[in-house]
């Protein structure tokens, strides 16, 4: 069952299911562009890496791998030297960092493994400020100064869009950053009830773009993921308008489907 959305579903964007959905989606694009661009192509998939430190009192028990041991036992406790009397201190697990990945595209050459175009779906991070921003936006930098084309995929309506001059004013937006034709970019705004685009993904000169089609990559995850059993137990996030969530409650009463 596709999604019942005629676009993005904005209950996707919400904490319980956006994470899912990111890894999903690249993987599902990824497929659908490798089977235009082979042979002379290859289609990776990559990860951004984020690594935060924790501070002492948000730590938790999170079953994280990057951990140190916090006692329990008195302050200053040294076990004793025996082996056989000694009763051991009782201790905790706890992270002192998180590492969080997230995953985009790479296009490269086939032959010389060059990067060609890279393919970023953006994510609450990189939409919030912050270090996280300020790495992803550093990235971006380094492909704008070089001889890759970029497509940003911002399906979140939340945070803060990427620098654009005259800034977007849309809920969604997808940016085709070509190499040769930079500082120029093309921009498809999106509304919450507009059909996801079919977006055109550069290659290397002359050969033509290939097609990614946004609406049949998430209707493609969205029945994959089952989705429609979870997904509408929370509000979207965030919020929607007054309008568009009588509008959203109607589409989903439209296709059977529970509404809060």
């Amino acid at each position: 069952m596709p999604s019942p959305f005629p676009g993005m579903n904005p209950f996707l964007e919400h904490e319980d299911a956006w994470n899912d959905f990111h890894e999903r989606f690249i993987p599902a694009a990824a497929e659908e562009i490798g089977k235009q661009v082979e042979p002379a192509y290859i289609v990776k998939i990559d990860q951004n890496v984020y690594v935060h430190e924790i501070p002492e009192e948000g730590r938790s028990l999170l079953g994280r791998p990057d951990v140190f041991i916090a006692e329990q036992g008195e302050p200053g406790f040294v076990a004793p030297t025996s082996a056989a009397t000694a009763a051991p201190a009782t201790a905790r697990l706890v992270p002192l960092t998180i590492t969080e990945r997230e995953a985009f595209i790479e296009i490269r050459d086939r032959v010389n493994r060059k990067l060609i175009t890279a393919i970023e779906l953006l994510s609450p991070s990189n939409k919030s400020p912050g270090s996280d921003r300020d790495q992803y936006l550093a990235k971006r930098m380094r492909y704008l100064d070089s001889g890759v084309h970029l497509v940003e995929l911002d399906l979140l309506r939340g945070g803060v869009r990427v620098p654009l001059d005259p800034p977007t004013r849309c809920d969604y937006c997808v940016v085709v950053s070509r190499a040769e034709a930079r500082p120029t970019v093309e921009v498809w705004p999106i509304s919450l009830r507009d059909t996801l685009p079919i977006v055109p993904v550069p290659l290397r000169m002359p050969d033509a773009d290939v097609c990614l089609d946004l609406h049949a990559v998430l209707n493609r995850v969205y029945d994959a993921a089952g989705y429609r059993h979870y997904i509408y137990k929370f509000m979207p996030d965030p919020q929607l308008s007054a309008a568009d969530a009588q509008w959203a409650a109607q589409v989903l009463r439209e296709m059977g489907m529970p509404t809060l």
